[in-house]
C-alpha cells in the first residue's frame, strides 16, 4: 500500500523550499511595504475584535508583518488586554509568556525571539480569542504549511473553537491546495498585502469573507 504520509511530507518539503526561495528574492522595499500593509490589517482587526487575550509572534527575516508587529498589536488592544508570545520548548511544543516590550525579548532557537517573562503554560493559548500565527503558505481549506517542526499543530489543538486563527502571508502564498496530513490543524483566515483580510471557505467555523465576532470592518474575498 502506498505511503501517502511520506508522499505528503515530501511534497511539503518541496513547497517549503519554493516559498523560502521566493521570500528570499523579495527586495528590502518590497518587504517593508508588505510588512506595513499586513500590520495595518492586523491592527484594524484587533481594534474591531477587542480581544482581552490574544497571541502573536515576532516575525523574523522574510516573514511578513515586521519585527515590530507585537508592539503594534499590543497598542491596539483594549485596556487590560494581554498579548502572549510563544516560547519554544525542548520538545518543540510551545509555551507562552506575556509581551512586555522589545527589551523583554531574547534570541532563541529556530530564529525566534521570545519573551523572558514568567511562563504561563502550554494551555494558555486556549484562552485566546485571537491567534496570529506564522506559516509559509495556506490553502483555501485553511491547511497551513509550517516549517516542519509541528509546534503550531500542537498549539492549535489547544485553541478554542470560537477563536479566530489568522496567518499573515506574502502575496501569492494563499494557494488552491496544499498536501495535508492527519495531524495538520486548519486556520480560519489569512492576511496578505494586496488581498487584505479574508476568511477561508472550508476552515472550521468560518464563512468566506466574514470575520467572526465583528459588527463592522473590511474583509476581502473572491
Amino acid at each position: 500500500m502506498p505511503d501517502f504520509s511520506h508522499e505528503a511530507e515530501g511534497a511539503k518539503r518541496d513547497e517549503r523550499a519554493a516559498v523560502l526561495t521566493r521570500r528570499r528574492a523579495l527586495t528590502a522595499p518590497q518587504r517593508t511595504d508588505a510588512a506595513g500593509r499586513v500590520q495595518a490589517e492586523l491592527v484594524a482587526l484587533v481594534r474591531r475584535l477587542r480581544p482581552l487575550w490574544m497571541t502573536a509572534y515576532v516575525p523574523v527575516g522574510s516573514e511578513p508583518g515586521g519585527a515590530d508587529l507585537p508592539a503594534a498589536l499590543h497598542a491596539a488592544l483594549p485596556p487590560g488586554g494581554e498579548l502572549l508570545l510563544p516560547v519554544l520548548c525542548d520538545d518543540l511544543d510551545l509555551d507562552w509568556a506575556a509581551w512586555t516590550g522589545p527589551d523583554g525579548l531574547v534570541a532563541a532557537g529556530r530564529g525566534m525571539r521570545e519573551p523572558t517573562g514568567p511562563r504561563l503554560g502550554r494551555a494558555a493559548i486556549g484562552r485566546a480569542e485571537l491567534v496570529v500565527l506564522p506559516a509559509l503558505a495556506v490553502d483555501r481549506r485553511g491547511v497551513r504549511l509550517g516549517r516542519g517542526g509541528g509546534s503550531y499543530d500542537r498549539a492549535l489543538a489547544r485553541v478554542s473553537a470560537t477563536a479566530l486563527t489568522v496567518v499573515p502571508l506574502h502575496d501569492g502564498e494563499l494557494v488552491e491546495a496544499l498536501p495535508a496530513e492527519p495531524h495538520d490543524r486548519p486556520v480560519r483566515a489569512v492576511v496578505t498585502p494586496a488581498g487584505g483580510l479574508r476568511t477561508l471557505d472550508a476552515a472550521p467555523g468560518g464563512t468566506a469573507g466574514v470575520v467572526p465576532h465583528t459588527s463592522a470592518g473590511r474583509t476581502r474575498g473572491r
